[in-house]
């Protein structure tokens, strides 16, 4: 099948056309391709600001909190005083030293008994 001279001169000047739109249209859609990236970047750092600062108020309430607890065990310990009408005995000091070690889990520790009665804290600790 041959092209006459009509059909080819419509097929170059198609041709053309579409080379031009693709100069035209490529730099345009570049510019638009990168204001989406930076719309998505910008909702991005959006999010993990907001994220940030939740998180940060939660630590706020938790201090807050661990305040409050540090306050109460405060006036627990003043009031237990008061009991012993302001004078810490010997045997309540091992007693609050005893209380202690629940609180250090799986640590291991290792009472020697002494003349004096009382445990020899911290010494030699690793080894030193």
């Amino acid at each position: 099948m041959k092209l006459n001279f009509k059909q080819l001169f419509t097929a170059c000047f198609v041709a053309l056309l579409l080379i031009v739109a693709l100069f035209i249209g490529v730099p345009y859609y570049n510019v638009w391709s990168q204001e989406m990236s930076g719309k998505a970047e910008f909702a991005k750092a959006e999010q993990n600001r907001k994220i940030k600062i939740e998180e940060a108020k939660a630590n706020l309430e938790a201090e807050k909190l661990n305040a409050q607890a540090e306050i109460e065990r405060a006036k627990g310990a003043a009031e237990a005083i008061k009991i012993e009408n302001g004078n810490l005995t010997e045997n309540y000091i091992r007693y609050l030293w005893v209380r202690q070690q629940a609180d250090l889990g799986e640590k291991t520790v290792v009472y020697i008994p002494t003349e004096a009665g009382l445990p020899i804290l911290e010494a030699n600790r690793n080894g030193k």
